[in-house]
């Protein structure tokens, strides 16, 4: 293994967390040295992935990305503005408009993506329309990007720390210009201000926001940006509105960028930006630093003084690509080359999101409304952000878990201190705001399952406080306006008593959630499912803390799922349906309504099919509702065979492993669950940039291909096992970390055939406990004995 690459890097660069142990005589040598190489940041940019091939760093919210959705007209068929875009890059779009430097990866909603930095050249341009360009000869390795802008040949790179980027631009002779654009970004939330500190410097912010049209939530982003070289002119500018009459008789900016040379005041305004002129030699290089804080413009500074403290761009990228190594190589693959670019870019992408937000001196927006104040996390694991939980929960949180349980202990630790800071713990949460996106308590579950995994570094009294919160109040007596439009719909949601459970009056009531009351993006079944695994973790949490009499109460909870379960279908048909407060079906059942992401009543983000078999926490009582294990068989075949399920999303994502639980019963099988994830594997996951099967959901897809290649798998919220199947890879180190499991190493054999193997003894199940897995030791995995 290649840990000793952490003793090289800057601790002030990486995270504590990072830090992974020296390497000894006796390690074998690595399968895939210096593991960056194989990572292609390009996979995922079309097909709706939503990821980006920017300069990016391990778990930073600053990346700095080509930013090309915007103003291309038929060079940019998919425009930012002309349809529902989460992506700051498209790979199937044409015309750059700047590099932005605040990003998300893989999210379905579009928000940040600003402060754009570009580099022109000739006379100077300060419309976007006008000065942007089509570009050639793209790279993109993990920490760095590059690129050459055809309209002024000039070679953009660009390469990043945690909170700070650096870009070098190569130019042609003449005049040339870096501009530094307020205005244009992927957010929706506009208004910005600058300010010139000297030649060479500039400071401001840009307002952020409106993640999923959410209007009420917006908050700044704090930067400061510097170039290596003075200027001839430095200067703001903004767009001027439009005038008429005789005014458009002597304005010389009607409707047009108006430049401010040599402007030391604060300029504010929508459409503004800042501008370095310079008289350049062939092939000069300028290069720019930018960093960000959300707290203030100071602690922008000293992020970049800390961070940056010179030029030093190839230093830089060094940094970040031993980073990167530092990470990757935890786990350690034998696989063709294909495969290790697969496998490495899946994991690449699972280190990006949750994403340290807090400053180099510890300070971090609290989470709640805006105006909510800063807190300090000096002395304390750093502040993480962007927990988009209900994807999460389900495999990335446990890979970090196993892999990398440093780092999701400190996501543990920022989760419960939100739930201090609010009252509740979060479900979607973006800059330290709410924005409550999805359904369910599924913060509830992921630190109930870290915690089943051995994490246990965190203040329970306060998580479970917070849980225990969430699963008792009633929901508001008012219902949201429906007919309002979605964004206001959660903002009234987030007034609510219960803005975590919303529908938790009827839910207490009837053991399940109605559909009389359902908006268009509800999901009265898809709510109801997620409670009930909710309420599971929430009773192993309680027994764990000793809160007995809780325990069987949120246990009990836990297994009314039978009330919208609905066996009068035909035995093996049954599915979970929507049911009216009276206790009657919704007339018109149709299981096939909700399909390609279109509202229907029941469910969110899917079909009657792909909730069907929603019920990870127990298993073996959905077998039983289906009539049994042949019947069982028999209704995930026809999820596959006939096209029902979706790769894309994540409720049905675990029903390829499903197979395992009919081993014990229908010896065999497992070898369907082998069968099935290598077909989805080699149909959803290609090394083009279409090889994502759609959004990433910050990771969630990415850390599914991850788990399925290694041949284990999380099918348990809560209850830390993994099932075992025939790993894509030929085998695979994973070191475990020494200050958290007692095992060194988790070994994995891909075998042909053969019975099931743990440290040479013969499985009974195709399960293993994470607790055992955590020993160390030897897997060897087949699809059939």
């Amino acid at each position: 293994m290649r840990r000793n690459l952490v003793l090289l890097f800057s601790s002030l660069l990486v995270p504590a967390a990072l830090a992974t142990t020296k390497a000894t005589a006796t390690t074998p040598a690595p399968y895939s040295p210096a593991p960056s190489q194989y990572v292609d940041p390009m996979i995922g940019t079309a097909n709706f992935g939503a990821t980006h091939p920017g300069a990016q760093y391990p778990h930073a919210l600053l990346s700095v990305s080509p930013f090309n959705v915007a103003l291309g007209g038929k060079l940019n068929p998919f425009d930012k503005d002309a349809a529902w875009n989460s992506r700051v890059y498209v790979k199937e779009n044409q015309f750059l408009t700047g590099f932005s430097h605040v990003n998300l990866s893989g999210v379905g909603c579009p928000d940040l993506g600003v402060l754009l930095a570009m580099p022109t050249t000739g006379a100077l341009q300060l419309d976007p329309a006008l000065y942007g360009s089509t570009y050639q000869d793209e790279r993109a390795n993990a920490g760095y990007y590059a690129t050459t802008l055809s309209k002024y040949q000039t070679r953009a790179e660009m390469t990043s720390t945690q909170r700070s980027g650096i870009s070098r631009y190569t130019f042609a002779a003449g005049e040339a210009h870096i501009l530094l654009n307020l205005g244009l970004g992927l957010s929706n939330e506009s208004g910005a201000m600058a300010k010139l500190v000297s030649d060479t410097e500039v400071e401001g912010y840009r307002q952020i926001g409106t993640f999923c049209y959410h209007s009420e939530q917006a908050r700044p982003v704090y930067f400061v940006a510097r170039v290596n070289k003075a200027p001839k002119v430095a200067g703001l500018y903004k767009k001027m509105p439009a005038v008429r009459a005789v005014e458009a008789d002597w304005s010389s900016h009607n409707q047009s960028y108006k430049p401010y040379p040599n402007y030391r005041q604060e300029l504010a305004g929508d459409d503004i930006g800042a501008y370095f002129s310079y008289d350049l030699k062939q092939g000069e290089q300028i290069e720019l630093q930018l960093a960000i804080s959300f707290v203030s413009i100071a602690n922008a500074r000293q992020n970049l003084a800390q961070e940056q403290a010179q030029f030093a761009f190839d230093e830089t990228r060094n940094k970040a690509r031993m980073a990167w190594d530092a990470l990757l190589s935890r786990i350690d693959i034998d696989a063709t080359t294909e495969d290790k670019i697969r496998f490495y870019t899946a994991l690449y992408h699972s280190l990006i999101h949750p994403s340290v937000i807090s400053d180099v001196n510890g300070d971090y927006p609290k989470f709640g409304p805006a105006g909510s104040g800063n807190g300090n996390s000096t002395g304390k694991s750093p502040r993480y952000s962007v927990f988009s939980l209900w994807d999460t929960h389900r495999n990335l949180h446990p890979l970090l878990s196993l892999v990398y349980p440093a780092i999701q202990t400190q996501m543990l630790q920022s989760v419960v201190a939100m739930g201090t800071e609010a009252g509740y713990l979060p479900k979607w949460e973006l800059a330290g705001m709410e924005k409550a996106v999805m359904v369910g308590d599924p913060a509830t579950v992921m630190v109930n399952d870290s915690y089943q995994r051995g994490l246990t570094d965190f203040d329970h009294a306060a998580a479970y406080q917070a849980m225990r919160r969430a699963a008792l109040t009633p929901s508001s007596v008012s219902k949201p306006d429906f007919n309002a439009k979605p964004g206001q719909q959660q903002a009234a949601r987030m007034q609510a008593k219960n803005p975590i459970r919303p529908e938790n009056s009827d839910y207490l009531q009837l053991g399940y959630v109605p559909v009389d009351d359902e908006g268009p993006f509800d999901g009265s079944v898809s709510t109801s499912l997620e409670y009930y695994l909710a309420d599971f973790n929430l009773a192993g949490f309680a027994k764990a803390l000793g809160h007995d009499a809780d325990a069987a109460s949120f246990a009990a909870q836990a297994q009314l799922y039978s009330r919208l379960f609905d066996s009068a279908l035909t035995k093996g048909t049954g599915m979970f349906r929507p049911k009216q407060k009276n206790g009657q079906w919704l007339s018109g059942f149709n299981p096939d309504g909700g399909r390609n992401f279109e509202p229907t009543s029941g469910y969110i983000e899917g079909t009657a099919w792909n909730y069907r078999f929603y019920l990870p926490h127990a298993m073996p009582q959905l077998i039983a509702l289906l009539g049994g294990p042949e019947a069982f068989r028999t209704a995930l075949d026809q999820t596959f065979d006939l096209k029902k399920f979706d790769m894309a999303n994540e409720p049905d994502i675990s029903y390829p492993f499903l197979y395992n639980y009919l081993e014990t019963d229908r010896p065999g099988s497992r070898a369907a669950t082998s069968l099935r994830v290598q077909q989805l594997i080699q149909q959803h996951y290609g090394l083009t940039a279409a090889g994502l099967p759609g959004n990433d959901d910050a990771g969630t897809l990415s850390a599914w291909l991850v788990f399925s290649m290694l041949g284990l798998y999380p099918t348990e919220p809560g209850t830390p096992n993994y099932t075992l199947f025939q790993p894509r890879i030929k085998a695979a180190r994973i070191a475990l970390d020494p200050q958290f499991y007692p095992g060194k190493i988790i070994e994995i054999k891909q075998k042909t055939s053969g019975q099931l193997l743990w440290n040479q003894q013969a499985l009974p199940t195709p399960f293993v406990t994470h607790q055992a897995l955590v020993q160390g030791g030897v897997l060897e995995l087949s699809a059939k004995d």
